[in-house]
């Protein structure tokens, strides 16, 4: 059997093309066929790498008579979250709403004009232990839409109507509030309150990493050196490390641990993870000079490098958690296997450094982890590759090999800082074949496109799309001092403001002008597991401020602030990205280098802080000229110059 979904190339959507389902992409085709057949439509929103998604497949939608009543009572339709951010943001607030949670799989269910009326998330194909059977609540709902249809419409309607109020509002949100200093203050007070003292990170399990918090707790450590925020970004970015969250035989983090203390992680790999962890612990090695930090980014990109990245130089989206139907399956060892692979010596010692016992940790094996080990591990890791491959071969990883181009962005970014501190070329010129992978397959003339998978092109793009390719393009500009990539970075802003700027209400919409027109468009103010778009474009609308010195770009960056402002005064922490892009405009830090002779000005920008606004000039001149014939710095830091110097500070000083 075949059904609608054959012809996607999204390798969630193409999982669930021979069931017996008949399940339709996202298309007018499919609310064609309801109003038609006057039938409800479900829909089902998930992503190739989420487990429950798996379960919920295996238990529900390959069920025989579960897809035989779908099929006469429903139209069923499937998105990949992954490829409709607006469908996603869309529902998944409206299940928030009605349910109070949200989470992966998605399970909405709308009228034939697209208006919720019921949700929830992951159902199990019987009721049990709390919760209602798959089969019975499409049964309930069938005889209600039957039985009562005007009532199920009109409740869709009283919930589309009160969760239109981004498109309804006359608000300006922008003269409610001026950009307020104490955000910051007021944020690491909030981490401070939910901070875990014994396994680090923020309230209990499950913990996600959300490196974005931990950047911001090092900057606030910088500008203010408030050493409680050092304190609580170091325990966590060790802890998370040290425990199963991080793969210690491939490398890579996965998505979250399901504990307190990140022994158990949910297994999946997520590119949009790694890229903001190699970013935050990049920033910690820069401010502290361990290099345990480096060495941990550096492990991050490599793993990106060797089992992420596409031949035409983009990345792809997630590895998953599950092997062969089992979570987890791939990751973990047993004692015995691990010496036959290593033999009896170098196997004992792996297995004593790395928690490896006969009891295990994990559904009775063991997930390597370095919880309480004071071995150095150095020696060890020259025998990594054998057990790579042992696992490799003993059990399949599903990856999705689609190229988001919003994810791909944030790695772009990630992987030049990593290449600035580290001076590893391999990290630059994986950053510039991905820029060029994303400037000639996921532009199209005048927007950017959501994604690629071998050949085939997604939709156009996002706000995502937009905020974080240019925060990419920033950064490699930071690097290059390119003009191109300066270029790069002010049309995708410019692009978004045009298609996706709200002027009346102010902030950005996810979707915009050239997207699908639904019942009502999402803003994103808060960050979850990742930044918002909105933050994003914040931070990008201040660096190119600074980077300019262009007065046009003055008004929609207070704007920009003043609007994200007005939510986060309700909680800071929530707003941590948005507090980078307030720090960074209140403490603005520009550095202007005069090249001297000989001056090798790659090298030179590598020692350049990475939030500091960098100027290359090639030749002295009137105003910038050489101290000693020497490369000189002129510093420009907390709204005051400082005399030209010939060597910068330390990076961590507040001098910089």
């Amino acid at each position: 059997m075949k059904n609608q979904l054959i012809h996607e190339s999204s390798p969630y959507l193409l999982s669930h093309a021979h069931q017996d389902i008949q399940w339709f992409p996202w298309c007018e085709e499919a609310f064609k066929k309801a109003r038609l057949e006057n039938k409800p439509v479900f829909l089902s929103i998930g992503y190739s790498t989420c487990h429950w998604c798996h379960v919920m497949a295996r238990e529900s939608f390959e069920d025989e008579k579960i897809a035989h009543f779908l099929n006469e009572h429903f139209i069923s339709v499937k998105v990949d979250r992954e490829e409709r951010p607006d469908l996603d943001h869309l529902y998944m607030e409206v299940c928030q709403t009605l349910t109070g949670s949200g989470g992966w799989p998605m399970s909405i269910f709308l009228t034939p004009d697209k208006k919720p009326f019921f949700a929830g998330t992951y159902f199990p194909k019987t009721s049990g232990g709390g919760m209602i059977g798959f089969l019975q609540l499409l049964t309930a709902i069938s005889k209600k839409w039957k039985e009562e249809p005007e009532a199920l419409i009109t409740s869709a309607g009283e919930i589309t109507d009160s969760l239109s109020h981004w498109e309804n509002t006359g608000e300006n949100t922008n003269d409610t509030i001026t950009i307020e200093e104490s955000l910051l203050e007021k944020a690491a007070l909030q981490f401070s309150q939910t901070f875990d003292r014994e396994y680090g990170g923020f309230g209990g399990a499950p913990k996600f990493p959300t490196p974005h918090n931990l950047l911001f707790l090092l900057d606030n450590y910088v500008k203010t050196k408030n050493e409680n925020s050092l304190f609580m970004a170091e325990a966590t970015l060790k802890n998370m490390y040290c425990g199963g969250l991080f793969d210690h035989v491939g490398y890579g983090f996965c998505r979250y641990a399901t504990d307190r203390a990140y022994q158990i992680p949910h297994f999946e790999k997520m590119l949009y993870d790694n890229a903001l962890l190699i970013m935050a612990y990049v920033k910690a090695y820069e401010v502290t000079k361990e290099t345990f930090y480096l060495e941990v980014a550096q492990k991050t990109g490599d793993f990106i490098l060797r089992e992420m990245r596409s031949p035409e130089g983009g990345f792809y989206t997630a590895l998953d958690a599950d092997s062969e139907g089992v979570e987890g399956r791939y990751y973990v060892f047993t004692p015995s296997e691990v010496l036959s692979v290593l033999g009896t010596e170098t196997g004992t010692a792996f297995n004593q450094c790395y928690g490896i016992t006969k009891r295990g940790n994990f559904e009775g094996k063991s997930i390597p982890h370095l919880t309480g080990s004071q071995k150095d591990t150095k020696a060890l890791e020259k025998y990594l590759p054998k057990l790579r491959e042992y696992r490799k071969n003993r059990s399949s990883l599903s990856l999705d090999d689609k190229i988001l181009t919003s994810w791909n962005g944030l790695m772009l970014g990630a992987l030049i800082q990593l290449a600035r501190v580290s001076g590893e070329e391999r990290y630059f010129s994986a950053v510039l074949k991905c820029a060029d992978f994303l400037a000639k397959n996921l532009w199209d003339t005048d927007h950017l496109l959501v994604s690629y998978r071998k050949g085939r092109l997604g939709l156009p793009g996002y706000l995502d799309d937009y905020a974080f390719t240019a925060f990419g393009m920033l950064e490699l500009y930071q690097a290059t001092n390119s003009p191109l990539h300066l270029k790069w970075a002010e049309t995708l802003c410019q692009k978004a403001i045009s298609y996706f700027g709200d002027e009346k209400s102010g902030g950005f919409f996810l979707s915009g002008s050239k997207n699908e027109t639904l019942i009502f468009r999402t803003k994103e103010t808060y960050d979850g597991a990742i930044p918002s778009g909105n933050a994003v474009m914040a931070h990008n609308l201040v660096r190119l401020l600074q980077i300019t010195g262009n007065r046009e770009w003055e008004d929609i960056t207070t704007k920009q602030l003043n609007f994200l402002g007005n939510y986060a005064k309700e909680m800071p922490m929530s707003h941590s990205f948005y507090l980078l892009a307030l720090s960074a405009y209140l403490s603005p830090n520009h550095i202007r280098v005069v090249l001297g002779n000989g001056a090798d000005k790659a090298s030179i920008l590598n020692k350049i802080p990475l939030d500091a606004i960098v100027t290359v000039l090639q030749k002295p001149t009137e105003s910038y000229k050489l101290l000693n014939n020497q490369t000189t710095y002129y510093v420009c830091t907390n709204h005051m110059c400082l005399p030209p110097v010939n060597k910068l500070p330390e990076k961590n000083s507040s001098a910089v």
